[in-house]
């Protein structure tokens, strides 16, 4: 509930500046008497609105002076004003804040408001009010909910766990008014600030700025962290609750460099898959330790519904013996009703291809069958597998059950590989041995459009041993003719090639002897073959502090993601994550 005040507190103060306002001088309604409206009436009046300025309404109506059914904390909000319903206590207010149900309140009483009328509705999934309904009989309104799809989302992620880093890093005793108020206006101050691209990316937006459509920051913009919690550490410091004294512009910088460009990246997948709808994903190896740590960590952090397949006693026992508050759903491929169902349509779509109804029945007590089959009858949403098996084991199955994507003629693999604080794509590291012109084309497409939905701005390099013609050969020339294929189907994508791996990075090579060329210091990396890119990237994770995210299988007709053996429990919660981002694109 305390996030919600602080968020919300946030958006109070960059609307009054708006508009205008004195804070002190605020008309405010809260719809709805729970634990946050309680919190967040206290925040308010914290931040300087009159205590007497708020009217609090419950299921049985306005909280009123006289009402014998309060207890103490809704007591503490009874006004004294005639008002005894949410249209009159509408009457000549400043400010609306929704945290009841759906529909609680009617567009046309948001008329007797005063100009510029802020409106925060913030049940989900459908708000107290359409903000399409309210700017219809009030378009003079500044319109906040907690949804994804609509401006000034008001979301508990832009302040947690940064309000607790910054706590716990002065070893703060206790969290104090101070340091909520630090945190609501350095959320207030960040929105003032250029908004970065990738921000922009995230939300395929080509600009944003303070304004009525912008009175916080975007839930996905990683700058939230070197905001807030310094300015938490600070409240700390300077209230007395701090244990531990430290320079707040060191710290500052100690938390760009403890964040690191891999940490970004993964926080941006992570919370991309949290804010948007929650999808069913499977994890095919469910009695496996980590993949059960893991899926408690996705159904902890909001990233998906999980779905563990295997022996639903066994996993019980795991879970009880890792001691996990964990309660997902468990599928048993063995015993499941839903067999027949899937062995029968797997039948029909592979019978002209050597598939007996013996062989399918056979095949769905297999996890990697029967979980992709889950996602094809509509049981769930994504899948991931790997961890116990070869890479080829979890892709034939997805290939043979989805095929590819309606626009793509090829799957690929990539890795996100983070060195010196950048971030490149490798690929493809995975599938295609030995890709011809048109396969490396469409593998560059792929690459390129996903590197996008990172908020990357992507520059593609086609990698061989020839630059630019250096080297005539056969190989060479195959890259050089993919470049051809892809300026021709995507004049959009800044490519060229083909270029040596030093070229492609190193913008001086560039800059001094092909200033030609369209791309230098590029960061999506085409290689010739999959040895090239495969012996590439784990040299490069092996030999230097380099950290890769993937495999990230792109192409695929379904989200399907394939694990290592090697991963550890973050490892599978990012790529369940992709999983989950996969299929909301979808």
């Amino acid at each position: 509930q305390h996030g919600t005040a602080i968020i919300s507190g946030a958006a109070m103060l960059n609307a009054c500046e708006l508009t205008g306002r004195n804070i002190e001088d605020l008309n405010v309604v809260i719809v709805g008497a729970g634990a946050a409206a309680i919190a967040t009436g206290n925040f308010y009046v914290t931040l300087g609105v009159k205590r007497e300025n708020i009217i609090m309404t419950d299921s049985r109506g306005i909280i009123y002076d006289g009402r014998d059914d309060l207890n103490k904390y809704k007591a503490a909000f009874a006004t004294k004003k005639p008002a005894r319903t949410i249209e009159e206590a509408l009457v000549g207010a400043d400010f609306v804040l929704g945290l009841a149900v759906a529909g609680s309140i009617k567009a046309e009483w948001l008329k007797g408001m005063n100009p510029d009328p802020v409106i925060l509705a913030m049940a989900n999934p459908t708000p107290e009010v359409m903000p399409e309904e309210a700017l219809a009989v009030r378009p003079d309104a500044i319109i906040g909910t907690g949804r994804s799809d609509y401006n000034n989302q008001v979301n508990n992620v832009l302040g947690f766990p940064f309000i607790f880093r910054g706590a716990l890093d002065v070893y703060a005793k206790n969290i104090t008014e101070d340091m909520k108020v630090a945190a609501a206006q350095a959320l207030a101050d960040l929105t003032k600030e250029d908004v970065p691209d990738s921000v922009l990316s995230a939300y395929g937006l080509s600009s944003l700025k303070f304004g009525r459509e912008y009175i916080i920051p975007k839930p996905l913009d990683p700058r939230a962290l070197l905001w807030v919690a310094p300015a938490v550490a600070k409240a700390a410091i300077d209230s007395g609750v701090a244990r531990r004294q430290i320079d707040i512009e060191e710290y500052r910088t100690q938390l760009i460099a403890r964040q690191g460009r891999g940490r970004t990246v993964r926080n941006f997948i992570v919370n991309t898959a949290r804010l948007g709808e929650k999808k069913r994903i499977v994890f095919a190896e469910g009695r496996e330790q980590k993949v059960i740590r893991a899926a408690a960590q996705v159904q902890d952090e909001g990233i998906g519904e999980p779905i563990l397949l295997g022996d639903e006693a066994a996993i019980r026992s795991k879970i009880a013996e890792l001691g996990l508050n964990f309660e997902p759903t468990i599928v048993d491929y063995n015993s499941s009703a839903k067999v027949d169902a899937y062995r029968d349509r797997f039948f029909e779509m592979r019978h002209r291809k050597g598939v007996t109804l013996e062989k399918a029945e056979s095949l769905m007590r297999d996890h990697n069958y029967f979980g992709p089959m889950m996602v094809h009858m509509g049981d769930a949403d994504a899948l991931v597998s790997g961890i116990t098996h070869e890479y080829p084991e979890v892709l034939r199955p997805a290939l043979q059950i989805f095929g590819t994507r309606s626009d793509a003629s090829i799957v690929c693999g990539l890795y996100l590989i983070i060195v010196k604080d950048q971030v490149y794509v490798f690929t493809d590291a995975t599938v295609n041995i030995d890709p011809d012109a048109e396969t490396l084309s469409e593998i560059a497409i792929l690459a390129n459009d996903f590197a996008k939905t990172l908020g990357i701005d992507p520059r593609v390099a086609m990698l061989s041993f020839s630059n630019f013609g250096s080297t005539r050969h056969p190989l060479s020339d195959k890259v050089a003719n993919a470049v051809d294929l892809i300026r021709d189907r995507r004049p959009d994508i800044v490519v060229d090639g083909e270029m040596q791996a030093d070229s492609a990075v190193v913008a001086e090579i560039i800059d001094e002897r092909y200033p030609f060329s369209q791309v230098k210091n590029a960061n999506v990396l085409v290689f010739p073959s999959l040895d090239a890119a495969n012996v590439s990237y784990k040299l490069l994770t092996r030999l230097t502090d380099a950290t890769a995210i993937g495999p990230i299988l792109l192409g695929v007709g379904a989200p399907i993601h394939v694990l290592q053996a090697g991963d550890d429990v973050e490892d599978i919660v990012a790529m369940a994550a992709v999983a989950a981002m996969d299929a909301q694109s979808r």
